[in-house]
């Protein structure tokens, strides 16, 4: 099918939603199988615990084990404190939290810590940036929070805007009535994959709901071959994604092409796949590329195609650079869970 689809479908009783475009997998969102594991954007009291020093960081409980914030000054054992899931931990190490608690919606944000009524810049028509901030002023007003509207809100509906707006006041206002106490506790789940398409993911050209789903419209079988290492790329080149504990490996591959360009022209079509590879996959944390042959003149159309490249992908990644060895780096946020074999049929 030509243009973009998203289907939304169950893995036994795990949530799952995928996004197609032109019939290629572009993202898939999973619910993890073990359900007592924190999701990103939960909310919970914790209670600090102790401080790592040298570390510049406090651990903290929570109802199910621990959590580690990037954040010490003015804490002490045994403060209640309110903080935000922003990822999953690796085993054997306690869940990312941060303080800046945000209360997102597929048009609004409300950023209690932040006050202050602002509208998305990629919105430029002034008389909808009015019509918006009318919608704002009248969701928020009394309130010390602060609002963001997404650029999502362009041309959407004005009561379903006001509508998100006044949902999410109403929830930031539930939860930091109920910020103070002396035991941890979870006071916002995280959302599940079908809520975070709705809530992320552009409009889509058709939407299906129906169950199988997934097996219809080919998503198992790519997923399965995303459980491999092999990708395969335009030209004769490949590139193989291999997560290892420390490190995710990429080796880019010239395959039988022997021309002169045929390292940077491989290089590119690897770095132009990339982020659709490590989105699908569910793959963060640091990430070197083992790039074909590349003459260093050419290493400033990699760096640049890298930058276009993960510029509208969704999750935070940073450019760390190049090695002694000449392998490029990067540093990725762990917001999803690998895709492994056991998940699926």
């Amino acid at each position: 099918m030509k243009g973009s689809m998203i289907v939304l479908d169950h893995l036994g009783e795990r949530q799952v939603a995928a996004r197609l475009v032109d019939g290629v997998l572009d993202d898939v969102l999973i619910e993890p199988a073990d359900g007592d594991i924190p999701l990103p954007g939960a909310i919970y009291r914790a209670i600090v615990d102790r401080q790592f020093k040298g570390q510049g960081g406090v651990m903290l409980r929570l109802p199910q084990g621990t959590a580690f914030l990037r954040q010490s000054k003015g804490l002490s054992p045994g403060q209640a404190v309110l903080v935000q899931v922003t990822g999953y931990a690796e085993d054997g190490k306690a869940v990312p939290v941060t303080q800046k608690i945000l209360f997102k919606s597929r048009y609004a944000i409300v950023t209690p810590d932040a006050p202050g009524l602002n509208i998305s810049r990629s919105i430029r028509d002034e008389e909808i940036r009015i019509a918006l901030m009318a919608l704002a002023t009248e969701g928020m007003h009394g309130s010390d929070a602060g609002l963001i509207l997404r650029t999502t809100a362009e041309g959407a509906p004005e009561d379903e805007v006001y509508e998100d707006i006044t949902d999410m006041r109403a929830a930031a206002e539930a939860v930091l009535e109920d910020a103070e106490g002396k035991t941890p506790e979870l006071l916002l789940d995280g959302p599940l994959p079908h809520v975070l398409a709705w809530r992320d993911w552009p409009e889509a050209d058709a939407i299906h709901t129906d169950t199988g789903g997934l097996e219809d419209h080919g998503v198992l079988d790519q997923l399965e071959a995303l459980c491999g290492a092999y990708v395969p790329l335009s030209g004769d080149g490949s590139m193989y994604v291999e997560p290892t504990r420390a490190l995710v490996a990429v080796d880019v591959n010239t395959g039988a092409d022997t021309s002169i360009a045929a390292g940077l022209k491989a290089n590119l079509a690897a770095i132009r796949a990339l982020p659709r590879q490590l989105r699908c996959r569910g793959l963060g944390g640091q990430i070197t590329l083992d790039l074909a042959p590349l003459a260093k003149k050419d290493r400033k159309q990699v760096e640049q195609t890298l930058r276009s490249a993960f510029r509208s992908d969704g999750i935070e990644t940073s450019l760390v650079g190049w090695t002694p060895l000449g392998h490029f780096e990067l540093q990725r946020k762990r917001e999803r869970l690998p895709l492994v074999a056991k998940d699926l049929p």
